[in-house]
């Protein structure tokens, strides 16, 4: 059986289609709402490369029908509508797509510039906070269960967390090196890094790291601060050619990481965006890291 809701937006007639549910489906997003859910969604905009990541891996790229302008994985959904990018989001675009789920993150403004919007004209909108990697693979429950893909979604769920039970046996014989993970170089000379309290703060402890800035609240650093700190191991999340050009920098030899080859790339895909392939570069540097220590 199908259910079809009309309405009209700015001008737009907006057509919802969707199996409907024997009885709506409940769940709960990050900032605490309940979200409730008559059918199961069949035209999903998720909002940034993280939350579309997770909606790809379900099995829905054919039901994603608006993707932000920074995403490119997985190529599937690339020629999707663009819905916003770095200077905003468009509540007339997204609404143009009839969509009957949209799924944000409380990131560059957008939830605020969608969610009341879309609440007016009855639309679901689920956030999804990313602060740690567990809490991304809970995201990943949670649209199943909004998506009436559950049956996917708890063995992927516990397929990623029995990825890192494995990884966590590998490193617990070993002695944890001290690391920093650079993720930017500023303008003025400061670089950005990832920190402690940051899903990809986490991701860099679970691959078997401790950080050697543990209690730094912002994410740029001076060179001299990094170089005082003295690292037993120094990441970077870009082009070889960038760390290549960073590490030749004037005083960055006195590293010891620098002077004994410490110095690793680890791809920005798997620890600057909250999604399935983290769980990749997690084990990719936790046999880095072992490796290292031999």
């Amino acid at each position: 059986m199908r259910h079809f809701v009309s309405f009209y937006c700015a001008g737009w007639l907006i057509v919802q289609t969707g199996a409907v549910l024997a009885a709506p489906v409940l769940v709960k997003d990050a900032l605490g709402r309940t979200v409730r859910l008559e059918n199961i969604p069949q035209r999903i905009v998720p909002i940034f490369s993280s939350n579309t990541e997770l909606v790809a891996a379900l099995g829905l790229v054919d039901r994603i029908v608006g993707i932000e302008a920074f995403t490119r994985f997985p190529p599937e959904v690339l020629g999707k509508p663009l819905i916003g990018g770095r200077l905003g989001f468009s509540v007339d675009t997204i609404v143009k797509q009839s969509p009957d789920l949209v799924v944000v993150t409380p990131a560059r403004q957008a939830m605020h510039q969608v969610l009341e919007p879309m609440s007016r004209l009855n639309i679901p909108v689920i956030v999804l906070q990313s602060r740690s990697v567990h809490e991304v693979i809970e995201n990943l429950r949670l649209l199943g269960r909004a998506t009436g893909t559950e049956a996917r979604a708890e063995p992927l769920a516990r397929l990623y967390e029995a990825r890192l039970q494995h990884v966590q046996a590998r490193h617990n014989r070993r002695a944890r090196p001290r690391a920093i993970l650079i993720t930017g170089r500023l303008g003025n000379g400061m670089v950005l890094i990832a920190r402690s309290d940051t899903y990809t703060g986490d991701a860099l402890r679970l691959a078997g790291a401790d950080h050697a800035l543990e209690q730094t609240v912002v994410p740029q650093i001076s060179p001299e601060a990094l170089i005082a700190t003295d690292p037993d191991v120094l990441l970077y999340a870009g082009p070889a050619k960038h760390f290549e050009e960073l590490l030749a920098s004037p005083g960055w030899s006195l590293l010891r990481a620098v002077r004994d080859r410490r110095t690793y790339l680890v791809d920005r895909s798997e620890f600057l965006i909250p999604g399935p392939r983290t769980i990749d570069g997690i084990e990719k540097l936790s046999l880095l890291l072992a490796a290292q220590n031999r």
